[in-house]
C-alpha cells in the first residue's frame, strides 16, 4: 500500500478547502427578492411582507425584499446577480429576458395576468369620452418601463393612429399607476392610462372617487405580470418557489389574504413565450433596440 508523500497530501487538503470556500461562497442562504416600483414602495412592501413569511416557510431560509428606485434597477440587479426573484411587469420581463441572454425565468403568473387590461381615464365633468378625443389634450402614462401604464396603451393608441408624441399636447410619466390616478383627479393632466387592477382597488379602497374620475376606454387583454427567477439559481429551490405559488389555496384563510393582497385568484404556470407579443408590440412602438 503506498502513502502519499507529505507534499501530496498537502495538496489534497488545500484543493479540499478550497472546494469547500468556495460551495460556502455560492450556497444559497436567504433569497433576494425585489418588484417593479408600479406603486409607492410603503404598499409594496405591505403587501409582499406575508407572501414573504409564507416563502420563507416552503423554501427554508430568509426571504429579503428589497425596494428600488425604477423599473431599470430590478432589470439589472437580476442580471447582475445581485437580485433572485422579481414581480415583473410584461415588458420588463421582456427587459430582463433579453438583458439575461434569455435565461431568467417566469415561474408563475397570476390566473388574472393572461388577460390583463389597462385603463384610460378622465375626469368626470371632461369632454374626453374616446381615444380620439386625446388630441391636443394633456396625458400622463406611468413608468416608461410599464407594461400596463405605458408600452401597451401607447400600443393601442398608435393602432387608432393616434402617437402621442406628435398628436397630444404634452405628454408626461407619473412613474407609477396611482400616481397617474392622482394626477387625473387633481387636474394636473387632461387624462392617462393606468394598470385596471390599481385603477379597482383605489377605487374600493376609496383613495379615488368615482365622482371625479371616470374610464373612457379600457384595452383589449394581453399577457402581463409575472415572478421571474435568475436561471441560475439551483433548480430545487426554483422547484420550491414554484410549488409554494402554486399552492396557494383561496379555501385557506390565510392563501386568501396573501392572494388578495397580490390581486391574485390563484398562480399559474408561466413561461417566456406568453410575452413574445409584448416583445412585438415594444419593438413595434420604438421603446425596444
Amino acid at each position: 500500500m503506498m502513502i502519499p508523500s507529505r507534499s501530496r497530501t498537502l495538496k489534497i487538503l488545500f484543493a479540499g478547502f478550497a472546494a469547500l470556500f468556495a460551495f460556502a461562497a455560492h450556497s444559497q442562504t436567504s433569497l433576494k427578492v425585489s418588484a417593479i416600483p408600479d406603486e409607492n414602495p410603503t404598499e409594496l412592501q405591505r403587501k409582499f411582507a406575508p407572501l414573504g413569511k409564507y416563502l420563507e416557510s416552503k423554501i427554508g431560509m430568509p426571504v429579503e425584499f428589497t425596494p428600488v428606485s425604477d423599473y431599470a434597477a430590478t432589470v439589472e440587479g437580476l442580471a447582475a446577480k445581485k437580485i433572485d426573484m422579481v414581480w415583473y411587469g410584461g415588458f420588463t420581463f421582456v427587459q430582463a429576458y433579453i438583458k439575461t441572454n434569455k435565461t431568467a425565468i417566469p415561474i408563475v403568473q397570476r390566473e388574472e395576468d393572461e388577460k390583463f387590461r389597462s385603463v384610460f381615464i378622465t375626469q368626470t365633468g371632461s369632454d374626453i369620452k374616446s381615444l380620439k378625443d386625446l388630441k391636443d389634450k394633456t396625458f400622463t402614462f406611468g413608468a416608461p418601463s410599464s407594461t400596463s401604464g405605458h408600452l401597451m396603451p401607447r400600443s393601442f393608441l398608435l393602432k387608432e393612429g393616434l402617437d402621442p408624441d406628435k398628436t397630444f399636447k404634452r405628454v408626461a410619466f407619473s412613474g407609477a399607476h396611482d400616481a397617474t390616478a392622482l394626477q387625473v383627479a387633481g387636474g394636473k393632466v387632461d387624462a392617462g392610462a393606468l394598470n385596471i387592477s390599481v385603477y379597482e382597488k383605489m377605487i374600493a379602497e376609496k383613495k379615488l372617487d368615482e365622482k371625479q374620475v371616470r374610464v373612457f376606454y379600457t384595452t383589449p387583454p394581453y399577457f402581463d405580470y409575472n415572478w421571474t427567477v435568475r436561471g441560475d439559481l439551483d433548480p430545487a429551490l426554483i422547484k420550491k418557489l414554484t410549488d409554494a405559488f402554486l399552492a396557494l389555496d383561496p379555501k385557506n384563510p390565510a392563501d386568501a389574504e396573501i392572494l388578495k393582497l397580490q390581486r391574485a385568484t390563484r398562480f399559474i404556470p408561466s413561461k417566456a413565450a406568453n410575452y413574445k407579443g409584448i416583445e412585438e408590440a415594444a419593438l413595434s412602438a420604438g421603446l425596444l433596440k
